[in-house]
């Protein structure tokens, strides 16, 4: 079950969102009490209140807003309890002046905002002898292993227990909690309203992630990235699997690089079905594989691993998704045997994006030029595959077949750049800008202009996602429904004109993998 918190200074404001959150379909609402600025009306709180509420009251020492006294704190609990709400949360020296009474059930908490004990079991044990139908330890998570310790805290706990790693490595317990006995997760209606580090909105747990369905039985896969908060692979995978109606989960799994190798063996254990890989651990994980694909070897990086038993298989399916694209582009272009054949290519950026598609194009038997802002990492990439580097400034100067951009330049926020002038294109070739937010980037826009034939990041990113769900599922990837799916979420405006224009044609809805 979602537990949405309400976290407002006025009594109006709250009543209103705890009235929206139950429309919405919402089962249960923590009010907090420490947020409402003036003198607290119970009673007009509580009465007729749309759904059951677990009351919450914090001090600033445990993380809230109660700046009165204790004395008056303490009362206030008492009268909630008097009043038969149907949850308190009490401190564990809360615990101790607060009887039970009535049916109000008694959660008995602790909150860590700097990190997590190593005594994690020892507190819960201590908690669990006040009196508590319900623990919930709260912890500040600072490496991926430390979210771990919670969800084992959870699975062998014997009194139910709700385990939250606070912040962006320990998202994972939010969504998973129930899966491991929690009778309850908290999420907040307004993700800009979040009172602890690490909350997600109700739509997304409710929509994307779908917990209130998760359970034992529900197999699970993810993205493991430092940073991973901005990846939209969660959406993606997660729709596809609901549209085919699989109880498979996708989530995002925050990992630092010094931690990888422990991340993949508790996956192992956990019997995670598979995994997207991206920055910083494409190329790390690599030796940690039992099995990699020629391509995922060649270039040198890996961005999908698939778990079966004792093995650990290694793929590339950026590659694969960018061959694919130019592969359909030039081949409208050049209908020739072999398209690639011949051709020149200009990179932009040395990174990992660029080195699949380098290593691809290579094989095709393109002449490959790559130029970065940084020159000696332009002449390592162009060795790797027998091309040429170039200095940044000298971009313009080559005028290739095909012009791949591989760089973070003109994404989103930052829209108004380009890594390359629109004045310097020429209609004869062809542009691949491999960012997909937005999907008409200005290098996109200026190509158009200019009457190159072009490739958006968004047609190689749904593709490359849907190659990795093929690997995970045995099945064919709905890919409609993920074409919408991220169309929606980057450009809802410009999703809903395309929605309204039943004449518009898009190629990206014709992806076949």
């Amino acid at each position: 079950m979602l537990c949405v918190t309400v976290a407002r200074t006025r009594h109006k404001h709250t009543i209103q969102e705890h009235l929206d959150v139950a429309a919405e379909g919402a089962k249960l609402v923590e009010l907090r009490l420490d947020y409402i600025a003036r003198s607290i009306d119970l009673s007009r709180l509580l009465k007729n209140r749309p759904t059951p509420v677990v009351v919450t009251c914090r001090r600033k020492e445990d993380g809230g807003r109660w700046e009165r006294s204790e004395e008056d704190r303490l009362m206030l609990l008492r009268q909630t309890i008097a009043q038969g709400v149907e949850y308190v949360d009490l401190e564990e020296d809360t615990a101790l002046k607060v009887p039970r009474y009535g049916k109000t059930k008694r959660i008995v908490s602790l909150h860590n905002f700097e990190g997590t004990p190593d005594d994690l079991e020892a507190i819960h044990q201590r908690l669990s002898k006040l009196d508590a139908d319900i623990v919930k330890i709260a912890v500040k998570a600072n490496s991926f292993a430390d979210a771990a310790r919670v969800i084992e805290l959870m699975k062998n706990a014997k009194v139910p227990t709700i385990g939250i790693a606070m912040g962006d490595y320990g998202s994972l317990t939010r969504i998973l909690g129930p899966r491991y006995g929690a009778p309850f997760t908290y999420c907040v209606f307004n993700p800009d309203r979040r009172v602890a580090p690490g909350q997600l909105s109700f739509h997304d747990m409710k929509n994307v992630f779908r917990v209130e369905t998760i359970t034992r039985k529900t197999k699970l896969f993810g993205v493991v990235a430092d940073p991973v908060a901005h990846s939209y692979s969660p959406l993606i995978h997660n729709a596809a699997f609901e549209s085919n109606e699989l109880n498979f989960r996708y989530l995002p799994f925050r990992v630092s690089a010094e931690d990888i190798s422990p991340f993949l063996d508790w996956c192992q254990r956990e019997e995670i079905g598979g995994l997207s890989v991206t920055i910083p651990h494409k190329q790390s994980v690599l030796p940690l594989l039992t099995q990699a694909e020629a391509a995922a070897q060649g270039i040198g990086a890996c961005n999908t691993i698939v778990f079966s038993g004792e093995d650990r298989v290694g793929y590339n399916t950026d590659y694969r998704a960018a061959m694919d694209c130019l592969n359909e582009a030039l081949t409208k272009l050049f209908p020739e045997p072999n398209p690639f054949e011949g051709k020149s290519a200009l990179l932009l950026g040395a990174g990992g994006v660029s080195r699949a598609i380098g290593w691809g194009l290579s094989q095709r038997r393109v002449r490959v030029a790559v130029t970065s802002r940084n020159l000696e990492s332009a002449n390592q990439l162009a060795k790797e595959f027998g091309g040429r580097a170039i200095p940044w400034d000298e971009r313009h100067i080559v005028q290739p077949n095909i012009l791949v951009n591989g760089t973070p330049i003109g994404m989103f926020p930052e829209m108004d750049d380009t890594p390359y002038r629109g004045d310097k294109l020429d209609a004869r070739t062809l542009v691949f800008d491999t960012i997909y937010n937005p999907e008409q980037t200005l290098l996109i826009r200026n190509a158009r202009t200019a009457g190159c034939p072009v490739i958006t990041g968004l047609s190689m990113f749904v593709r490359q996602a849907a190659y990795q769900y093929k690997l995970f599922t045995g099945l064919e990837p709905p890919v409609k429904v993920m074409v919408k799916t991220i169309k929606r979420a980057i450009s809802p405006l410009n999703y809903k004109n395309l929605e309204e224009d039943e004449d518009s044609e898009d190629s990206t809805e014709n992806i076949a993998v």
